[in-house]
């Protein structure tokens, strides 16, 4: 676009009074073509943006306005077919700088940190909308595919199903089994789903059935597995197979022939050739041959369930599993229940259950997998006992009883009904007696060991996702069929369970139901509306050209000059979402629709070959080079420079809340939004540096047992990158001390200060950059 520049600044909210504004003004250089250059007292009211909107009718098209913050007002500061460049005077000088401001009138020779603060970001923001292009939407050749393909046909999948038809939406579910129903099924009773939530009820899962065979949206696909998913949102190819079938694989890089044989030179069967190959690709290539005629769809909903815990050999043997038979898991117990009347091994009734909630031996932890799920399981089976048997008997001993919300009027309906007893404790054994099982227990409420005499034992096991031990979506993507990092996780597939529920490490799959996290039937089905809800968003997003989550509508999509690639691979590893694929030689293969725009790759690139059209390493590069960095000419005793690189999603914000409340911190910082830490690329960093300024900090979100990046990896690559700097900067007799990052929730706006606070004295301490000058 041919640009023709309008410079704005505001005056209000304290702004005027604390700068000097024609100083400002004077900033603005009129041979660069910013042909209109104003103010006003209220920018952000209806007087303010009419003197935009006029001049936007008159052919202006790339604004920068000098106000707030850009996390505010974007509603109001948004003009169609323009670029728009915010500059933050309010919350990221005036406010956030109170203690510099005066009436009174400082030297000449004295700098006014306050008014040069200003005028950086001004520079900042002239150069970076120069630099920027109003971004165009991707639009996929053929279109989109609206139709949805939901993987599990449990309750959770059958839920979503019917909420994205509801709403007109094709569906196909493909379910493993020959049946519908998953676990739903299988259950004698459920949980109470509605108030006064005391009573348990007859299992739904029927009725939801019914409805899926009678709504002409919905088809479904039994005894069922998805072979491959390929492609992005909107345009997912999807190979189906049966249980067990072999689908033929491709190899477009043929393996060396010393690999296509065994060590005694006998040829490899497929099964074997396959394993084979993805030990040559690293993983990194599906190997299942690309069905021309597979099935199209826009979006997946991931509900493929859970299975039960299955102890290893001898695990909790202390508590008699797998040496007693009438010891099992809560699994087990349940299909024994749903079948009739619960009785032991050997047929007879069973009158006195114990239901284990934790393994003990001096650790209060509960079973793996569990959850609040499974103390309300044992509440549910404890009532069946009472049910069965007028004279039943069921004891429950837990380190914790988990009932959530609503889920308290349940407990206290099962602590209120007869024959059930509970209490804290720790079941140190259990052994056979003369007349069935001997439960032992320490650390009870009563404070003192209890022996209770039982026909069955039920140990409280959890619920693993179905993820844990299976790709399940068998993704064709450069980094595996499965997603990133999921054992990090112990198998759930959220990629951020603090910030984005139900959305997964792939763009376009959307987790629910058991492999999220452990649920209820009632939790389920209102995570199946959340998971159908992701999915429509994303097709109607796709549909648009603009990303999803978390940079919902961005129209930007990384752009790649690939004269200069050198397929150091760096960018399709280091991608959180599996973005990019690759040829046999390593050139990156973009695939727009998967991009959640974060820019990871642009940071991983040492050719700096990929961008954006509104954020690129220039764009950020040249913002770098227009702050000044006052020197001993300039003044006796200049300021140092500190360059402060801070994500958009928890850090940013963090400071604006900050400034909001009236706290400071050290002026001699200049602030860049970028759009994850991720995106940092560290020729930025040299670049401030080398130019004189005395130190780098990089403020972005937490990661690790605190993990809340919402680009997931990007605030860990950031990390790993920068301690990789330190060796740079020490050949250039530089102090590794000059650069740093730190971490932060949006919650610890009170700690920021204080953190970029004690990093400016500690470059205070090291003195000025010896590049300083040059």
């Amino acid at each position: 676009m041919d640009k023709k520049f309008g410079f704005y600044i505001c005056s209000g909210c304290g702004i005027g009074d604390a700068l000097d504004i024609k100083g400002l003004i004077e900033e603005v250089p009129e041979e660069e073509g910013y042909s209109n250059c104003k103010t006003h007292p209220f920018l952000c009211s209806q007087s303010g943006v009419d003197l935009i909107k006029k001049d936007v009718a008159d052919g202006v098209n790339t604004i920068v306005i000098g106000a707030c913050s850009r996390r505010v007002n974007w509603d109001v500061f948004k003009f169609d077919n323009c670029i728009v460049q915010r500059v933050n005077l309010r919350e990221g000088v005036v406010w956030s700088h109170k203690d510099l401001i005066t009436d009174e009138e400082i030297p000449e020779d004295e700098p006014n940190n306050l008014q040069m603060m200003a005028e950086d970001y001004l520079r900042m923001g002239m150069v970076n909308a120069e630099k920027i292009k109003l971004p165009e939407p991707y639009q996929l050749e053929e279109g989109t595919n609206r139709k949805i393909m939901v993987i599990g046909g449990g309750i959770t999948g059958i839920s979503a199903a019917l909420d994205a038809a509801a709403v007109g939406y094709d569906v196909t579910i493909v379910e493993k089994e020959d049946a519908l129903g998953g676990w739903a099924a299988k259950v004698r009773k459920q949980l109470p789903m509605a108030y006064p939530y005391e009573e348990l009820q007859s299992p739904i899962i029927g009725s939801l059935i019914a409805k899926v065979e009678e709504n002409p949206k919905i088809t479904v696909k039994t005894g069922t597995v998805v072979a491959r998913i390929a492609g992005q949102p909107g345009d997912f190819t999807v190979t189906l197979k049966k249980p067990g079938e072999k689908i033929p694989f491709d190899v477009p890089y043929p393996l060396p022939d010393e690999m296509k044989v065994d060590e005694n030179g006998k040829e490899l069967d497929n099964d074997a050739l396959a394993v084979k190959y993805k030990e040559y690709n690293e993983g990194r290539h599906d190997i299942l041959k690309l069905d021309p005629d597979g099935e199209k769809f826009g979006a997946v909903v991931l509900a493929a369930g859970w299975r039960p815990y299955k102890p290893a050999e001898g695990e909790f043997a202390h508590l008699g599993f797998g040496v007693e038979e009438n010891v099992v898991t809560n699994a087990q117990f349940e299909e024994m229940a749903a079948k009739g009347k619960i009785v032991t091994a050997d047929g007879q009734a069973a009158k006195s259950v114990v239901f284990v909630q934790s393994p003990g031996q001096g650790d209060d932890s509960d079973f793996p997998y569990a959850s609040s799920v499974t103390s309300l399981v044992s509440l549910k089976q404890a009532k069946y006992v009472t049910e069965d048997y007028e004279d039943g008997k069921a004891f429950v001993f837990y380190q914790h009883m988990r009932t959530p919300g609503l889920s308290e009027n349940f407990y206290k309906s099962i602590q209120q009904t007869p024959g059930i007893f509970l209490t804290k404790g720790e079941v140190v054994s259990v052994s056979k007696g003369d007349a069935g099982l001997i439960v032992e227990a320490d650390n009870t409420l009563l404070g003192e060991k209890i022996q209770v005499k039982a026909d069955l034992v039920v140990l409280a096991t959890g619920m693993v996702p179905a993820t844990k031990d299976d790709p399940v979506v068998n993704l064709a993507y450069r980094q595996g069929p499965a997603f990133r990092d999921i054992g990090l996780f112990n198998g759930y597939c959220d990629s951020n369970f603090i910030c984005f529920p139900y959305e997964t490490q792939r763009t376009g799959i959307y987790a629910a139901g058991g492999v999220r996290r452990s649920l209820t039937m009632a939790e389920s089905v209102e995570d199946a509306t959340g998971a159908a809800l992701k999915a429509i968003q994303c097709l109607e997003s796709t549909d648009r050209g603009v990303s999803v989550h978390p940079r919902s509508g961005d129209k930007t999509f990384p752009d790649f000059f690939f004269q200069r690639c050198t397929q150091c691979k760096r960018c399709t590893e280091e991608c959180p979402f599996g973005a990019l694929d690759d040829d046999e030689r390593g050139t990156p293969k973009p695939n727009p629709t998967r991009c959640r725009r974060c820019g990871t790759c642009m940071g991983a690139c040492p050719e700096r070959i990929i961008g954006f059209a509104d954020y690129n390493i220039d764009s950020i590069g040249s913002q770098v080079k227009c702050i000044k960095v006052p020197s001993e000419d300039d003044f006796d005793e200049p300021p140092l420079r500190i360059l402060a690189l801070v994500c958009e999603n928890d850090a940013m914000p963090a400071l604006d809340i900050a400034a909001m409340n009236g706290l400071t911190y050290n002026h001699q910082l200049r602030i860049i939004p970028v759009r994850c830490l991720g995106s940092v690329n560290v020729i930025w960093i040299k670049d401030a540096l080398s130019q004189g300024m005395d130190g780098a900090i990089l403020i972005g979100c937490k990661h690790g047992d605190d993990y809340q990046c919402h680009f997931v990896k990007g605030s860990e690559l950031a990390d790993i990158r920068m301690k990789k700097i330190g060796d740079a900067l020490a050949s250039l007799a530089l102090e590794p001390e000059r650069v740093t990052q730190v971490q932060v929730a949006i919650d610890e706006y009170d700690k920021l200060p204080g953190i970029i606070n004690k990093f400016c004295e500690e470059v205070e301490d090291l003195g000025p950059n010896p590049f300083k000058g040059f």
